[in-house]
């Protein structure tokens, strides 16, 4: 897994969530991720979580730290499992900057306020995991909160995030590797 943090600001709008987006973007084939700052504005008819679909909800946030990584190969299910692994290194980081989070499945909260929005959606050859975390929540359509607020630099975090990230997914490729078979 390898990742880069993109130095220029890309609004995210949910069409970024593609196959080969990460590898136009950075230049990183196979398991990668991108990282980067931009506004978010999800319309409805460009969600994938048909539940937010059917009840005609939107994302919105005025400045938002996103990642999107894209796992080849990987089957839905354990898509779904890496966006948790990768929501709950997030808890942990901030945990350990002093903030009490929660997390709810694969949104963080602050005081009952949303820090988060995450999905992980399937194409045809790989599973994509978006991440966006508020950094300045305005226009957000549910009481939010962001990193500015609680005075976290969102490039460090990120940083941070991918690198913890990386680091278990490799971890979890030796377990894997590491073992003989049983009866």
């Amino acid at each position: 897994m390898r990742f880069k943090i993109i130095d220029k600001k890309i609004p995210y709008t949910g069409k970024e969530l593609r196959s080969g987006w990460v590898l136009q973007h950075t230049g990183m084939a196979g398991d990668a991720a991108a990282a980067f700052l931009g506004p978010c504005h999800v319309k409805t008819e460009d969600l994938v979580d048909l539940d937010d679909v059917m009840a005609g909800t939107f994302i919105k946030s005025e400045q938002m730290a996103h990642v999107i990584a894209e796992h080849p190969g990987c089957d839905l299910g354990t898509g779904v499992l890496r966006q948790r692994m990768l929501v709950c290194i997030l808890c942990e980081l901030l945990g350990a900057r002093g903030l009490r989070v929660q997390r709810r499945g694969d949104d963080v909260f602050i005081e009952d306020r949303k820090l988060t929005v995450s999905i992980a959606a399937p194409s045809p050859h790989s599973v994509l995991i978006h991440l966006g975390i508020n950094i300045r929540p305005e226009g957000a359509p549910v009481p939010a909160v962001g990193l500015e607020e609680i005075g976290i630099e969102p490039t460090e975090l990120l940083a941070d995030l991918l690198g913890c990230y990386t680091r278990e997914l490799e971890s979890a490729a030796h377990a894997a590797a590491k073992v003989r078979p049983v009866e």
